[in-house]
């Protein structure tokens, strides 16, 4: 019973909303409501603000979610360890990647199904590398794909995959797509398409403009790697994009991928899980086949040009 009390009070701390809590937990409203008051009866404190609706957590509440959220995440890692001495790894991995990551998961998690039948993958894309961390702290991640920055260290076990590197995508008569590189100062001058400002990948391009006192204004912005290539598809529009993006799309026909330098600047981009015991079972086997995976060849290298 303790542990339904604790994943129905984890649940309306997520959904921020009795009705949505119950059915995210696929009970009844009043069930979720009495079993939360049960738990508030046994601990003795209030755990949920309550008016005429949900008005958040008590500060008691906010502690105990933590709490609680550690309690469930630990029951499944040792359910999945018992039921992996049993009958061989199984279960689901949630895995999230930031925008310009997604080249990266498929060389992972090829080689983790292949070895493991019965495990599966749900895969969040598109995340702000803080939002990764974040879900990761919360359990509601095993692993992410994400920048490894300062502020992924303690708390954290990582393995480097690959350094991110830079092209500029311009149209084939733009004068740049006919030299063997360019310099971020000539793309400054390019109708540019760019990654939305609050991604770790926009900031890390900005503090490149920034450094060589140049402040270009991109006419379009977006979360989205595959809409950078859209735009620039359309022939209107130049790019700085990740070669990851590139292994996963493609250069569009009539368009170039020429290497930006002065300088040439780089990112590391690596696996992140969270360091707790015992832990995803499933995410400790990513974590091992990552060892043995060498990324960086791959996306460390512009893809063959397409033909003319």
């Amino acid at each position: 019973m303790l542990f339904r009390q604790l994943e129905y009070l984890v649940a309306l701390a997520r959904e921020r909303h009795f009705a949505r809590a119950a059915r995210s937990c696929h009970v009844s409203q009043p069930a979720l409501s009495e079993a939360i008051r049960k738990l508030e009866e046994e601990l003795d404190v209030l755990l949920v603000r309550r008016g005429r609706a949900y008005e958040g957590l008590t500060p008691e509440g906010e502690r105990i979610v933590v709490r609680a959220q550690r309690i469930l995440a630990d029951r499944d890692a040792l359910q999945d360890e018992v039921h992996a001495l049993r009958t061989g790894l199984s279960g689901r991995l949630r895995i999230g990647l930031v925008p310009t990551a997604t080249g990266a998961v498929p060389l992972l998690t090829g080689p983790l199904c292949a070895a493991h039948p019965l495990v599966t993958v749900e895969i969040l894309a598109d995340l702000p590398a803080g939002e990764i961390l974040r879900r990761l702290r919360s359990f509601e991640l095993d692993a992410g794909i994400t920048y490894l920055g300062e502020d992924v260290s303690e708390g954290f076990r990582t393995q480097p995959l690959y350094e991110e590197r830079y092209a500029l995508l311009t149209s084939v008569a733009e004068d740049l797509a006919r030299h063997p590189n360019a310099t971020w100062s000539a793309a400054s001058r390019l109708p540019l398409c760019l990654l939305a400002p609050n991604l770790q990948g926009r900031r890390l391009v900005d503090d490149v403009f920034t450094g060589l006192g140049l402040h270009p204004a991109p006419r379009v912005e977006t979360d989205s790697v595959p809409a950078l290539f859209a735009h620039v598809r359309t022939g209107q529009w130049a790019s700085i994009v990740p070669y990851a993006g590139l292994h996963v799309v493609g250069v569009p026909p009539g368009m170039r991928a020429v290497p930006l330098v002065e300088p040439e600047r780089t990112a590391p981009i690596g696996l992140v899980t969270a360091a707790r015991e015992p832990g995803s079972v499933i995410a400790r086997a990513l974590l091992e086949a990552a060892r043995h995976i060498d990324t960086a060849t791959v996306l460390e290298s512009l893809p063959p040009r397409p033909g003319p």
